[in-house]
This record gives structure tokens, C-alpha cells and sequence, in this order.
């Protein structure tokens, strides 16, 4: 393999961190969120698709509990509005404003389960998310999280809107692409209709930022209200079903981690992260050249699955859409929770696009089959 030199000036290069260690024992009352590998999924800002890979057994035992009715899947929809629609009165108080005093318990995913807890996890009333369509970095995006709307704009709409923001790109690049990033905090107590900073918002959403844009909407509190203030622009509501993949015949490789006490132990896990990673890659991407049969021209790919290998047989569960990280997160943990320790299991998290290239921050988590609490995680940013 040709080892190319890495040009030092550019920042924005995709790295893959791996982390191994051991997690502690799970209360599902009070579920970590600031230790990984909880937090790597927490971190993503908006989650475009998740792809669980288990053994064939393993989805036999737990079908019933998460793949059936009684699971609840996430909800969504896509709406088209301009930008001065988030600060009508109606929606910014309902939406964004009520976000800072009320509390909103949401149900554990799955009531049948014996893992059901009412107080499991809160949510805020009014706390959405939102993004717009287009490719950051070539086109004005918008999004809004936690009551934070972020404006990335070119630079003619940001020196016509009058806004205060910062240069989205590094020094060395600023003069490449004039792109800026504007950041508004909706929740700041000056953010109230009649305020001079609020009435220069709207001022600019009125005339410079106008034109109505297609977006994801996903209310994390999912509260049923009756007047939904976003009822009278046509919400398109959807849900993420999940998409089962049955009878997927595989070469698979060990994936005991390698020992830290062996002295080659840097070497041996540097190999054993990178191909791992690869395979599991291989798997969700629905490449034949992991398959039990697989048979193909050395001259056109010279891939096999590394070490020592056996046969098995795999299910893999896809969810695609706008899903909020909170509902991934807990997913995870009933996922963990009811897996026996002598199992495995791969949780994928992708992000949507950040950069013009279309790269996304990806997550992915493997539980080995041992009796402890081990866990790997690759996070690509």
C-alpha cells in the first residue's frame, strides 16, 4: 500500500479514534450519559441512520421484545416553512420558549418489556430539532437544537442579513470560501418579540433570509398538543421502521479483543481495531466478499476476512430517517441489557453530512461475547 504524504494544512482530515474498556454495572433508572461509550452517541447532533448487526440466535431472543408492535419507533416529519415561521408567537412559545421551565417524562421504549420504567428519562417540553435541507459548506443550512438556531450562510447572505457571526472555516481557508456561521441562542431571555436584538432577527428573516426551505422536524417530547402550532403548514409525518435483514451467511473473523498483558499487545490491537473496523463495514455496506461462497478474481479485489474465521449467520436492523440521539441512547441500553454476556452485538450511528464532501460523524459500538462488561468503540470525526 502507498503511503502518501499527509498535507499539515488541512484540518478537516476524517480521523478514527478506538476506544476499549469496560463499563460499569447499568441501572436502566439512571443511565450514564457523560461516560462512553454512552456519550460518543449523545455527542451526534443529528442521526440519519442506525445499523444493529446481531447473531442469528441473539435476534431469535429478543425479536419479540423490540421488533414487533409493541416497539416504538421514532417519529418525524418534514415541513416546508421559511425561517421567520420559528418565530411566530404561537410556535416560539410552544416550541422553544416553554423548553425552559416544564418537564416532560417520556415512557421507556418499550412497555411490554420488564425493563419498563415511567421515570426513566425526561425530556424537555418544546425541546426540538430541526434541520434544512442542502450541503453544509455550498449552500445556507439551518439548523436548531436546544433552542440554539445555527445560520451557515454564504457571504453575501450574511452582509445582507446584518447579523453578528464568525468565519466558518479555518484562517488558511477563509479566503477560499467566504462561508459564515451565525449561532442565536432563542432561549436567552433578551430573545422576546419587541427587543431590539429580536426585532433585527426578524428584520433579516423578512427580507434577506425569506424563502421557504424544506425541513426535518423531530419534537423529542412528543407531546400530544391540541393546536399543534406546526398543523397549519402540512407536516408530512413519517416513522423509522426498522428494515430486518434475515439469513446473512458470513466469514467472521474473532472479535475477543486482543490482551493487554501480551507485549505486543499496541501492535496486535492497532491490527485488530482497523480490521474489525473494516469488516463490520463490509457487513452493513452488503459486500459479497465476506460471504460464506464468496468466489471472485484475485485481479479484481484480493479482500478476505482476517485471521482465523468461521461461519455465521446474521440479522441486521436498519432504522433510516431524522432520529434524535436520546431515543438511540436508550436503545442501546435495552439492546445491552438483553443480550446474554456469551453474545455479541454492533450498533452503527451515522450522522448527517458536515461538510461539503459529505462526510458525518459516525459512531460505532461492538459488545464482545465475554462475561464482561468490554466494549469497543470506533468514533470517526
Amino acid at each position: 500500500m502507498l503511503n502518501f504524504p499527509l498535507d499539515k494544512k488541512k484540518k478537516h482530515v476524517t480521523k478514527c479514534h478506538v476506544t476499549h474498556g469496560k463499563m460499569s454495572h447499568l441501572d436502566p433508572k439512571q443511565i450514564p450519559i457523560k461516560k462512553k461509550p454512552f456519550s460518543a452517541i449523545l455527542r451526534h447532533k443529528f442521526i440519519q441512520r442506525i445499523e444493529l448487526v446481531i447473531p442469528e440466535e441473539l435476534y431469535v431472543t429478543i425479536e419479540e421484545k423490540f421488533f414487533t408492535k409493541h416497539h416504538t419507533s421514532p417519529n418525524y416529519c418534514r415541513v416546508i416553512i421559511p425561517l421567520l415561521a420559528l418565530l411566530e408567537r404561537d410556535f416560539f412559545n410552544e416550541y422553544i420558549k416553554k423548553g425552559l421551565s416544564s418537564i416532560f417524562v417520556v415512557p421507556f421504549l418499550f412497555p411490554s418489556s420488564p425493563l419498563f420504567f415511567t421515570d426513566s428519562v425526561c425530556f424537555l417540553v418544546g425541546n426540538i430539532l430541526m434541520l434544512s435541507e442542502g450541503r453544509i459548506g455550498a449552500e445556507n443550512v439551518y439548523l436548531l437544537k436546544d433552542g440554539k438556531l445555527s445560520l451557515h450562510l454564504d457571504k453575501q447572505s450574511y452582509e445582507s442579513a446584518g447579523l453578528v457571526g464568525k468565519p466558518e472555516n479555518d484562517k488558511a481557508e477563509r479566503y477560499l470560501k467566504n462561508r459564515w456561521l451565525v449561532e442565536i441562542d432563542l432561549r436567552c431571555p433578551s430573545m422576546q418579540h419587541g427587543k431590539k436584538g429580536f426585532d433585527r432577527i426578524v428584520y433579516a428573516f423578512e427580507n434577506v433570509l425569506k424563502n421557504p426551505v424544506t425541513w426535518l422536524f423531530c419534537d423529542l417530547g412528543s407531546s400530544n398538543l391540541v393546536s399543534d402550532p406546526l398543523d397549519k403548514h402540512f407536516p408530512v409525518k413519517k416513522t423509522a421502521i426498522p428494515q430486518v435483514t434475515r439469513d446473512v451467511i458470513v466469514q467472521i473473523p474473532s472479535l475477543k479483543p486482543p490482551i493487554a498483558t501480551d507485549p505486543e499487545f499496541n501492535t496486535d490491537f492497532y491490527y485488530y481495531a482497523m480490521e474489525l473496523h473494516e469488516w463490520f463495514s463490509l457487513v452493513m455496506l452488503d459486500s459479497p466478499r465476506i460471504n460464506k461462497d464468496d468466489e471472485i478474481d484475485p485481479v479484481l479485489s484480493r479482500y478476505s476476512p482476517p485471521g482465523q474465521t468461521s461461519v455465521a449467520r446474521l440479522v441486521k436492523v436498519v432504522w433510516r430517517g431524522f432520529i434524535p440521539p436520546p431515543w438511540i441512547h436508550r436503545l442501546f441500553v435495552e439492546v445491552f441489557l438483553a443480550t446474554p454476556r456469551e453474545q455479541w452485538f454492533t450498533i452503527n450511528v451515522c450522522g448527517f453530512p458536515e461538510t461539503v464532501l459529505g462526510e458525518s460523524k459516525d459512531s460505532m459500538i461492538l459488545k464482545p461475547a465475554n462475561k464482561s462488561r468490554e466494549y469497543v468503540l470506533w468514533e470517526t470525526i
